[in-house]
């Protein structure tokens, strides 16, 4: 369709009805596909049984602070802030697609720093790492952390240390992650 006028003036209810015309016969776009959310895969899910606000409680029971777990940075990131009346720490946990693999760094108010690598294992998180070892300055030990989901809602974490490269392990830390409220 061509529609010529010699001034805009001329052009009122002709032009409208043309341009109507273009705009209902013209190619309509296709809406864009949203972007895939990163970190939505269920790999990276796999610890989501640990968020939540939590009163862990050591084996004798007794509670020993508090921590709180959040998913951060687009939900690809696992923030822990924990709290004791005499230390604090953070941790930050992903799942890494270019190792498959799980990572956590831990900080402490005492210069503490541990890093630890792993995955699922059955139903629980286990991830170790390598410090240096409190009780053999210069040297280090085998740390390996075990998270595993209780039927009753709650968390079990088993931290264990080695100082002979595996073949024996000592309790650090056994304690439940209960909820709070």
């Amino acid at each position: 369709m061509t529609l010529r006028f010699s001034t805009a003036s001329q052009c009122g209810a002709a032009c409208v009805a043309a341009l109507a015309a273009l705009v209902a016969t013209a190619p309509r776009a296709e809406p864009a596909a949203p972007a895939p959310k990163p970190c939505m895969t269920p790999e990276y899910r796999q610890f989501d049984f640990w968020l939540g606000e939590w009163l862990p409680k050591n084996a004798q029971g007794v509670t020993v602070g508090t921590s709180s777990i959040q998913l951060i940075l687009g939900s690809c990131v696992i923030f822990e802030n924990w709290n004791t009346p005499i230390s604090s720490g953070k941790s930050f946990s992903n799942f890494s697609s270019t190792d498959s693999k799980w990572h956590q760094t831990w900080v402490d108010s005492g210069g503490g720093l541990l890093q630890l690598d792993g995955g699922r294992s059955d139903a629980a998180m286990v991830l170790a790492g390598d410090a240096f070892d409190a009780d053999a300055p210069g040297h280090t030990a085998r740390q390996r952390v075990t998270w595993t989901p209780q039927p009753d809602g709650r968390v079990r974490q088993l931290w264990e240390s080695s100082s002979d490269g595996g073949r024996t392990w000592t309790v650090v830390f056994d304690g439940l992650y209960a909820r709070q409220g």
